[in-house]
C-alpha cells in the first residue's frame, strides 16, 4: 500500500510542477490573503478589547496558515477529479491491491504541496516582521494543526471527487470549507464578535483551531485540548467520508 501511495504521491506532484496553472493558484491566494489582511485591515489592532499580544501580522497569519492548508488539501480533490475524467484513476483502481493506498498517496501530494506553501508563507511573514512569542514547542502546535487541517480539506475534498468523479463538482469541495473559514473570528477575536456571526463562531471547530494556533504563536496556549480533540475526530470522520467515496468509485467501475 505504501508503495503505491508514495509512486501515486509523486506522479501527481511531477504533473503538478510541469504545470503552473494548478500550482500558482493555491501558492498566490494565501499569499495575497496575508498580505491584504495583515496590511489593509492592520488598524483593527486599535479596537478596543483588541488585546492580542504578538500583534495583528501574527494574528492574521494564523488564519491564513489554516486557510492554505485547508485549500491545499481541497486543491488536490480536483486533481483527483481530473484523474477520474481522464481514466487515470479508474486504471488505478484496477491495478491497485489495497486500494485505501490511493487515498494515502493523494494525501501525501497534497501534504507536500501545502509544506512547500507554508514555507513561503512563513518566510514572507518572517520578512514583514511577524513577532512571534511562542517557543519551538508552541510553533511545532501550531503547524500541527495546521497540518491537520490539510488533511480534513484533502480527506473532504478526496470523498467528494470519488462520488463525482468531475472537476464539475469543484463549488461542492470548496464552498463548505469557505464557509467554514468565514464563519470563525477571521479578523477580530471571538470576544469582539457579536449577533448571529457570534453564535455561529462559537460552535464552528475552526474557531477551536484558530484560538489554539494563536495562542501557540503568542505563548500562550489556550484550548489546546479541544483543538487536538478536534484534530482526531475530524480526519476520522472525513476518512469514513473518503472511504465512502472511494467504495462509490469502486461500485462505479
Amino acid at each position: 500500500m505504501i508503495s503505491v501511495a508514495l509512486a501515486l504521491a509523486y506522479r501527481q506532484l511531477t504533473v503538478l510542477f510541469k504545470n503552473p496553472s494548478l500550482f500558482l493558484p493555491p501558492m498566490l491566494f494565501p499569499l495575497m490573503n496575508f498580505m491584504a489582511f495583515a496590511g489593509g485591515l492592520s488598524r483593527l489592532r486599535h479596537v478596543p478589547g483588541f488585546d492580542f499580544g504578538s500583534g495583528y501580522t501574527a494574528f492574521t497569519f494564523v488564519f491564513v496558515l489554516l486557510q492554505s492548508a485547508a485549500f491545499g488539501g481541497v486543491f488536490a480533490g480536483f486533481g483527483i477529479a481530473r484523474d477520474f475524467e481522464y481514466g487515470f484513476a479508474r486504471r488505478l483502481l484496477v491495478s491497485a491491491p489495497r486500494r485505501s493506498g490511493l487515498i494515502l498517496g493523494y494525501a501525501f501530494a497534497a501534504l507536500a504541496r501545502w509544506l512547500l506553501i507554508a514555507t513561503v508563507l512563513t518566510i514572507v511573514a518572517l520578512i514583514g516582521g511577524i513577532q512571534v512569542g511562542g517557543n519551538g514547542i508552541d510553533l511545532f502546535g501550531m503547524y500541527a494543526l495546521a497540518l491537520i487541517f490539510n488533511a480534513v480539506g484533502l480527506l473532504w475534498a478526496c470523498g467528494v471527487a470519488m462520488r463525482f468523479r468531475s472537476v464539475q463538482a469543484g463549488p461542492l469541495m470548496q464552498t463548505p470549507v469557505f464557509l467554514l473559514l468565514f464563519l470563525a473570528p477571521v479578523y477580530v477575536p471571538l470576544s469582539l464578535l457579536s449577533g448571529w456571526i457570534h453564535a455561529v463562531a462559537s460552535v464552528n471547530p475552526v474557531t477551536a483551531l484558530l484560538e489554539a494556533g494563536r495562542g501557540f504563536i503568542s505563548g500562550d496556549p489556550t484550548v489546546i485540548g479541544l483543538a487536538f480533540g478536534l484534530g482526531i475526530f475530524l480526519p476520522i470522520l472525513f476518512g469514513l467520508w473518503s472511504r465512502g467515496g472511494l467504495r462509490r468509485a469502486e461500485a462505479a467501475g
